[in-house]
């Protein structure tokens, strides 16, 4: 019974995770298919190493390493989609192994999501942006620079780093972060 609540705890924090979390911000299908595959793949595996007294718990952690490094390289992900693939990972191995007192892993796999949703909410940050512009014209000025990227974005510039300044093209490629104002200003 008890293997049994943390597998259904399991399939619950994960299916929440990705289907009321992640997709509605996202709506990448990809990545849903992704996590639930990686959560039930890892909790599978996690309790056959947990049941085999043979193989040690590096070998469980050489594993879980090696999956996400296989995975990481294999296409470019976004911060917060490689921050999922890492949540989605951990509540697999918290599915899959054996903690006591059992509540201890449910309030774990509860705090993972948890601090996904608060920490990727839309409005903590949402005026915040970071682009890589690229400019039709060569600016080494930054104070110019800065002014240039505020007008063509609508925000305050917060930061930026100079990329690439092309004087023979006449362009600058720049990474800016920046603030949009708040509604209604």
């Amino acid at each position: 019974m008890e293997r049994t609540a943390i597998f259904a705890f399991d399939l619950v924090a994960i299916f929440v995770l990705t289907l009321v979390v992640y997709f509605p911000r996202y709506r990448r299908r990809d990545m849903v298919l992704a996590y639930l595959g990686l959560n039930v793949g890892v909790t599978a595996v996690a309790v056959a190493l947990a049941a085999n007294q043979s193989v040690g718990t590096g070998f469980g952690l050489g594993l879980f390493g090696a999956l996400s490094i296989i995975r990481l390289r294999s296409s470019e992900l976004a911060h917060q989609e490689v921050a999922y693939y890492f949540a989605a990972l951990a509540l697999g191995l918290l599915g899959g192994i054996q903690i006591n007192p059992l509540w201890v892993g449910f309030l774990l796999s509860a705090i993972v999501v948890l601090v996904m949703y608060v920490a990727d909410h839309p409005r903590l940050f949402g005026s915040h942006r970071q682009q890589v512009v690229v400019l039709d014209r060569a600016i080494a000025d930054e104070t110019e620079l800065a002014s240039a990227l505020g007008a063509l974005l609508g925000g305050e510039v917060k930061r930026m780093t100079v990329m690439r300044l092309d004087m023979v093209n006449d362009s600058t490629m720049v990474d800016v972060r920046y603030q949009l104002p708040a509604p209604g200003r």
